[in-house]
């Protein structure tokens, strides 16, 4: 790939785009932003990474663009995944080359207690990306490669890691250590780190601003509920608790993982049930949660099921409330004074039976929903609760792409 002409770059004011990188396991998902005015340009989908039925989404969102384009076919690995996303973004005029473009942003799964901030990536800050991968094995891998992808194709461009962890180390030393012996938990780096942090930290200010306060003015449990969930209590801008810990695993009950439960499980099923630690990681965290419960992750098949009278479905839909209304429960216990009750993402946003199920009975932590509001089905930020509850409740849509892009915009545009 040619190398972009900054002079004409110069010559044309500062560039302003900002090209979103998210590298999963088997997926790269992209976004192409303007942040004059943080509108869309692009976005895409590569997934099934090394399969035969590997499958490319790339959309132009540019005025007058056409529809979105569709390849199917073998895509061998990240490498090949993330040149045919430039080839597809060059073919509508917004190629790598384009010296309108500012950065390129990756989210980064993990980056432990040293990266608490959005980082310029260069190649010691690579390294202590892949010394995490311990603590992050199924995730920061994909990271690596998406990144490195990403600067053999633009080696003149600033390079960002947002990472996950960071809006959540915040949290006070007693919220984020676990009760382990200390030298052990410290020489493995062994505590709670959170994620979701993105989502988070972006759901928490857009809640501060529907409220019409400022975020250090407002205390908000954040309800991050898709096929991963996690829970998250900021006081005053600050994360000061979250549910997920060393590892996405803790916590709520999600699509396929377990959440919360008694560690000593896992010895049980190795001595008596003979499982590898292997097995029981996998059993954990792809076949438990709602899936393990009733067979399905997906929430609008579960609530068909329940309507249909499937007892096994409806226990699934009571052990997940169950376990959002006890978080709910303890982070008003940990803020003292509670501002707005906040649900994103895909179930968060679009379930109202969950929003429901899960603040009914909590009349007395001053939480009520509006049966009207919480039918409603809007893209933007809404109050669901009545004038006289006490305390808010709140559908946010996140936007992890455009949190990255901004942080990564205003680190590298000074």
């Amino acid at each position: 790939m040619t190398t972009p002409n900054t002079t004409d770059a110069t010559a044309a004011g500062r560039p302003r785009r900002v090209l979103v990188l998210n590298s999963g396991s088997s997926s790269v998902k992209y976004q192409l932003l303007d942040m004059t005015d943080r509108s869309r340009l692009a976005a895409g989908l590569v997934e099934r990474i090394g399969e035969e039925t590997s499958r490319l989404v790339h959309t132009p969102l540019t005025d007058g663009a056409g529809g979105s384009r569709e390849r199917e076919g073998r895509i061998a690995d990240h490498d090949e995944a993330l040149k045919a996303a430039a080839a597809e973004l060059a073919a509508d005029g917004l190629g790598l080359d384009s010296p309108e473009l500012a950065a390129i942003g990756h989210r980064v799964v993990h980056g432990g207690l040293r990266f608490t901030e959005p980082t310029v990536i260069t190649d010691d800050v690579l390294k202590e990306i892949e010394r995490l991968v311990p603590v992050a094995p199924l995730h920061n891998p994909a990271n690596i490669t998406g990144i490195r992808t990403a600067r053999s194709l633009r080696p003149d461009l600033p390079q960002v890691a947002v990472f996950d962890t960071a809006f959540h180390t915040t949290m006070p030393e007693y919220a984020a250590r676990y009760a382990i012996d200390v030298e052990t938990a410290d020489a493995h780096r062994i505590r709670r780190y959170g994620f979701h942090g993105t989502s988070h930290a972006y759901v928490s200010r857009k809640a501060a601003a529907l409220l019409g306060k400022e975020p250090e003015d407002v205390n908000v449990i954040v309800l991050h509920l898709g096929n991963g969930a996690s829970a998250s209590a900021v006081a005053g801008g600050r994360c000061v608790e979250t549910s997920m810990g060393l590892t996405p695993l803790e916590g709520l009950v999600m699509g396929t993982r377990s959440g919360d439960i008694d560690p000593a499980v896992t010895f049980h099923l190795k001595r008596v049930a003979g499982m590898s630690a292997d097995e029981i990681d996998v059993l954990l965290n792809k076949k438990s949660g709602l899936v393990g419960l009733c067979g399905d992750n997906d929430m609008r098949e579960i609530r068909r099921r329940i309507d249909e009278g499937d007892e096994r479905a409806a226990l699934a839909f009571d052990i997940y409330i169950h376990r959002l209304k006890k978080y709910i429960g303890a982070y008003t216990a940990v803020l003292g004074r509670v501002d707005a009750v906040v649900f994103t993402a895909g179930v968060g946003e679009n379930s109202a039976p969950v929003r429901e199920a899960a603040i009914r009975g909590l009349e007395e932590l001053g939480l009520a929903v509006d049966a009207d509001l919480n039918a409603v089905r809007t893209a933007v930020p809404r109050l669901i609760s009545p004038d006289y509850a006490r305390v808010a409740v709140a559908v946010v849509p996140t936007d992890e792409e455009l949190e990255i892009a901004i942080q990564t915009f205003a680190l590298v545009d000074n």
